[in-house]
């Protein structure tokens, strides 16, 4: 229980939380000018491949860590082919079509989401106030898909394709790849410590890509891409692979997983402010409008009741 935990040790999960859910919601913003240089199944592979080697000393079993059975290591499949594999595809093709507010907004709806899933798939009850938020969120998407697209300052980052309707339902596809990944992990994080779930999910991500992005690869001009777009690459395979993986598991170890929604809001508000700060989009009222919707949305789904 999150009482268990001082004062100090308490502040430290929060801050996991807070920075990991920040992280993500910066390198779906940032993602955009690396869509517009690589293919998308090539830039998956090199996420997953360049976060590999940074990390395979977290493979080894720890001591005190059982070994995995057949369910867990089924989970841990499902984990990273949902929550690590699908989700990058659908989440790099739809900020490639959207805008980064847009994915933002969108992805705010993630708490409502995993709210259905845990009515669904573990049976749990959704609460008056769950209900709605839900409803919430459906409001900001729906002002969302009213609302026109914004083209970005920086010529680099435009699309190739004006199609934000699709960028919209992919990104969409990815919060409930998220979702997804949230229910699963609810079972993970009791078995497996940390940095091995990491690890572990991430080298599934790098063999799923693998096909598809060696194909890519053998076709690609390596030459052509600018060193600034190669760090910001590493930056994004760091953050998406270890970091926000890492720092939302061991927050998650000292804080209830209800209470631990809350800070999910810091995605899609980072998503957006990178957006704006960074890739020079602008916002209209309807996005605006929408945006509101969404966090109220997200802070009715994740705020902690008054019963532990």
């Amino acid at each position: 229980m999150n009482s268990a935990l001082p004062a100090p040790g308490r502040l430290v999960a929060y801050g996991c939380l807070a920075l990991s859910m920040s992280l993500v919601g910066s390198y779906v913003a940032l993602s955009k000018p690396l869509v517009v240089a690589f293919p998308v199944f090539l830039l998956a592979w090199l996420r997953f491949g360049i976060a590999a080697l940074a990390m395979p000393h977290w493979l080894r079993r720890p001591p005190e860590e059982p070994a995995m059975t057949a369910r867990t290591r089924g989970l841990v499949f499902l984990e990273s082919f949902l929550g690590n594999f699908l989700f990058s595809i659908c989440m790099l093709f739809g900020v490639s079509l959207t805008s980064a507010v847009s994915a933002g907004v969108i992805m705010a709806s993630i708490p409502a989401v995993v709210a259905i899933c845990s009515r669904v798939f573990l049976r749990e009850s959704i609460a008056p106030r769950t209900a709605l938020a839900i409803a919430c969120a459906a409001g900001g998407i729906g002002l969302l898909a009213l609302a026109p697209a914004q083209p970005s300052a920086h010529p680099d980052t435009t699309t190739t394709a004006s199609m934000p309707w699709l960028g919209n339902l992919l990104v969409f596809c990815a919060v409930l790849c998220e979702a997804a990944y949230a229910v699963i992990g609810k079972s993970l994080t009791g078995k497996l410590g940390p940095k091995r779930i990491s690890s572990l999910i991430n080298l599934w991500g790098f063999v799923l890509s693998t096909p598809l992005g060696l194909w890519f690869a053998l076709r690609f001009d390596f030459g052509a891409v600018a060193p600034s777009l190669w760090a910001l690459l590493v930056v994004y395979a760091l953050a998406a692979s270890i970091w926000t993986v890492w720092l939302w598991m061991t927050g998650l170890k000292g804080v209830p997983a209800s209470q631990a929604g809350v800070f999910t809001v810091m995605l899609p508000v980072s998503a957006a402010m990178v957006g704006v700060l960074v890739l020079g989009e602008d916002l209209s009222l309807l996005q605006v409008c929408a945006f509101a919707f969404a966090l109220l949305g997200v802070v009715l789904a994740t705020w902690p009741s008054r019963r532990a």
